[in-house]
Formats: structure tokens, sequence, C-alpha cells
């Protein structure tokens, strides 16, 4: 094949050739000359009028002086005022009678869910079923440390649980039994507290042995039949429910090391109307319980 019609053209070459064939120093056309240098134009423009160069502590702000996050604040603040209204009533109005106003506790609900998804979904699972054996219990069931009616789980996520930073945080806390007891009691009261819900022990005799250790350390909180106590944070050791596992490893690293889980108090981040909403939302997931008379 022939690369010699270069002759016939009015191009000049580069002056390089591969292979015999000879590269044509050929201008670009026109209008897409006329594009590119629209575009660089338009991009110096661009970054004169709206943020664009990164500085030290901030990029140039731009001759517009406009603002995603302005924008954004505006949109809040333009959804807060139109329904500010409901949320004065949802923040004033008794805990109880959320439910029995339809209006309100739906937009309860809705507002609840979002703040849920946003604020507590990280812990406690899209769903709300918490992550077993880690130590964020599942909201879904019936099964509740302070309570579980509404009152009761509107002071939880107001002050949370165990955290320093407010003086009415629910508070209770587990002795480090690996300081106060031999290897050989800790087993015994392992395997004992495995019989309370119903389970076989590892271990017949240490069970055995192990009541008497249970009754002297552990049933003042958990009771003499393991079913806890709410009001003092002291979990129900009766049931198949676990926050952190109930296998016997897990139990004696439980009573060895203590637990000690934290939810921070959500008062300084939430106003009322969404801590009473996503307390209502909570409470009407399946696991709430009936106010007490």
């Amino acid at each position: 094949m022939s690369n010699k019609k270069d002759d016939d053209l009015d191009y000049e070459t580069t002056g390089h050739e591969w292979d015999g064939i000879k590269e044509y120093n050929k201008p670009l056309p026109r209008w897409w000359l006329w594009t590119f240098y629209a575009c660089i134009v338009w991009a110096v423009l661009y970054s004169i009028a709206y943020p664009a160069w990164p500085g030290i502590t901030a990029a140039t702000p731009g001759l517009l002086g406009y603002s995603t996050r302005a924008e954004v604040a505006e949109d809040i603040a333009r959804f807060e005022d139109a329904n500010a209204g409901i949320n004065a009533q949802l923040a004033s109005v008794e805990l109880t009678e959320i439910a029995n106003d339809p209006d309100l506790n739906q937009y309860a609900q809705n507002a609840g869910a979002a703040v849920f998804r946003a604020w507590c979904s990280q812990c406690h699972g899209s769903g709300a079923a918490g992550v077993q054996a880690s130590g964020y219990p599942n909201l879904l069931d019936d099964d509740w440390l302070w309570g579980g009616d509404i009152e009761s789980i509107h002071a939880t996520i107001a002050h949370g649980i165990r955290n320093e930073n407010d003086p009415d945080a629910r508070y209770s806390e587990m002795p480090v039994f690996g300081e106060l007891l031999e290897a050989e009691e800790i087993a015994q009261a392992a395997n004992y507290v495995m019989t309370l819900s119903g389970r076989d022990p590892v271990d017949a005799m240490l069970a055995a042995a192990g009541e008497e250790v249970y009754l002297d350390n552990c049933a003042a909180c958990h009771m003499d039949d393991g079913s806890g106590d709410v009001w003092q944070g002291a979990p129900n050791l009766s049931d198949a429910i676990w926050l952190y596992g109930g296998d016997y490893d897990t139990l004696i690293e439980t009573i060895t090391y203590s637990r000690y889980g934290v939810m921070p108090s959500w008062a300084d981040r939430l106003n009322e109307a969404e801590i009473r909403a996503v307390a209502a939302y909570v409470h009407g997931l399946g696991g709430g319980e009936a106010s007490p008379e």
C-alpha cells in the first residue's frame, strides 16, 4: 500500500514517520478551537463568580457569594418555619397524648423516623434491631432497661446512658469481678447463669457451686431468680436476650471485665420536638410498653 498521497495535499508533515506512515501537521477544526477558547473564558468567569480557588482556610467566595451550605440552610429554615406550629404542639403536649392525636402522631412518626435514621441507626441499625453481641440494644422487642414506656424512652434519649456530660444520665455500673473473685468462682458463676435461662451448663458441678457465688455477688442487682432490675439497668439473665452475647466464653469475659456501654445525651443536639418525635417513633416500633398508671 502506497503512503505517498501527501503530494496531492496542501498539508505539511511533522517530519515524523513510522513504518512508512507519515504524520500530517493538520490544524484543528475552527469550530473545535472556538469551543475550546469559549470553555477557557467560561472557566475563568466561573472561578471569579463562584467559589473556586482553594485557600489556606477556605475557598475563594466568588463575586456572587453563592454557597451550597447557605442554600441548604435556607431550605432547612423554610421547612422549620412551615412546621413551627406542629413542632410547638409536639414539644408541649403530654407524651402519652401524642398517640391519641392522629395528625400529631403521624407527624411524630414521620419526623421521628427521619431523626432515627440520621442519629440513631448507626448504633441501633436502620431497622432498630440493634447489633447483637455488640452492646447496641434491639429496640423492637419488649426487653427494656430503665423502662420502655414513652416517658422512660424520652428520658433515656434526652440524657443518655453512663455519659459524663449529663448529670441526669441513666447510670449503673457492674463491678469488675476479675478483681474480686478467683477464676474458678467466675467459671462457677458463668455456668450457673447459663442455667437461669434454661440452658445446659458447660460443667454441671461448677454450676451447682456457682449458685452461692451468684447469690453472694450478683443477686443484689440481677435478683435471686436472674430476672434483673429494669430501674437499676440490671439485665434479665433468665431470658434469651443478651446485649453482649450469652455463650459461655462471653459470660466469662463479661463477669471478669464488666461491661460499660455509653449512650450520648441528645438534649444538646436535638430540640425537644425532635426528641419527642424519635421517642414516639421508637415507642411505636413494637416493643414499647404502656405507661404505668
